[in-house]
């Protein structure tokens, strides 16, 4: 099935971070998170997305949606969303509860990307099994699928388990978020289909594989009689700067480092998914990551992301919701990145690329 660019006007959200200068602590870090969220609602961006992760530098965040509630209150009616909550990790009843209660407590939109997480360190921090990431995603959105209907109900799980008629509290009511399954392979964009879940990509892989994921999804969807005109997201990072050569030179100077805290972060030079059940290709997926933290080897990286001046932006922008996204989570919130430097690119996208890119669809 070919994909055709989605009728839907597209829409822009950033991805705030606990990001900042080096010598900034986790207090200060996570303020500079607020302050990047409260510029997007006041530039007129959709959302701010968080990702969520553990015991590191890189993105030192472990509860989005405690995050996301905290800046529902500073920035109400800015939609929040999640990239990703990493679903292995909870107990089903409890983050369901919690989505209850983010759901609530904003005013904005939600969108609730879920995956399964990727990093051994973490999975082994909490004592779960890898091999069991799969079963337990499935099960905790089944249960928040069920928990959504508002009714009181039993449920039979590995995981979770309920043998009195149960209602889950606060209720979602019309607070119903858009939620979206994480795509790590083709492959994985059938599974997300068969859930009833649109998929979220991520920019890192190339042109013709995220077409072969939008492809895939559309297909097992429409066989499944599911829906297929949704929100497509894809999750890109964002260098614009007035010239390309000021763009380039920003993404050089940062994103060595961002992917060096992954090689360490998710200790790709080890290897470390060996023949772990639905991770055995991650091992060939991430032992890029080495080389990506030398500047001389991202020329690749730079030109299938958002790097260069507004109207350079703008065209691989239109480039890839020809692919058939929709929905462009943008970033330039990485280890290291001062305030100046997102701000920067926060604004300028926000003024020059969103304009361009709306003025080519209605030219088309």
């Amino acid at each position: 099935m070919e994909i055709m660019s989605s009728k839907r006007t597209p829409r822009f959200a950033y991805q705030i971070g606990a990001v900042g200068e080096p010598e900034h602590d986790d207090r200060a870090l996570y303020r500079e998170a607020l302050a990047d969220a409260r510029l997007l609602q006041e530039t007129g961006y959709d959302a701010a997305w968080m990702v969520e992760h553990h015991f590191s530098d890189y993105y030192p965040q472990p509860n989005p949606l405690l995050f996301l509630s905290h800046v529902a209150a500073a920035c109400p009616g800015l939609g929040l969303g999640t990239s990703v909550m990493v679903l292995p990790w909870y107990e089903p009843v409890r983050f369901a509860e919690d989505l209850a209660m983010l759901a609530n407590l904003s005013e904005g939109e939600l969108h609730i990307g879920m995956g399964r997480g990727t990093a051994k360190s973490e999975y082994d921090a909490f004592g779960i099994g890898m091999e069991t990431a799969r079963d337990r995603f499935r099960e905790t959105w089944e249960f928040t699928r069920r928990a959504m209907v508002g009714d009181a109900f039993t449920f039979a799980g590995r995981y979770a388990t309920l043998t009195e008629p149960t209602r889950i509290r606060p209720a979602f009511g019309n607070r119903r978020p858009n939620f979206y399954g994480a795509i790590g392979s083709v492959e994985s964009g059938g599974i997300m289909a068969d859930l009833g879940l649109p998929p979220l990509c991520l920019s890192s892989f190339p042109d013709a594989i995220l077409r072969k994921i939008l492809d895939t999804w559309r297909s097992r969807s429409a066989a499944a009689g599911h829906p297929t005109d949704v929100t497509f997201p894809i999750s890109i990072k964002c260098f614009v700067a007035e010239t390309d050569a000021e763009a380039r030179e920003q993404a050089l100077r940062y994103l060595p480092e961002f992917f060096a805290l992954q090689v360490r972060h998710y200790q790709s030079d080890d290897a470390p998914w060996g023949n772990i059940e639905g991770y055995q290709q991650f091992n060939r997926m991430f032992a890029n990551l080495r080389r990506l933290s030398d500047p001389a080897n991202l020329d690749g990286y730079l030109a299938q992301n958002l790097v260069g001046s507004p109207e350079t932006v703008a065209r691989r922008v239109q480039e890839i919701a020809e692919l058939g996204f929709n929905y462009f989570v943008i970033s330039n919130a990485t280890y290291g990145v001062p305030r100046a430097v997102r701000h920067a690119t926060i604004r300028l996208f926000a003024e020059e690329v969103i304009p361009r890119v709306r003025g080519m669809a209605v030219a088309a």
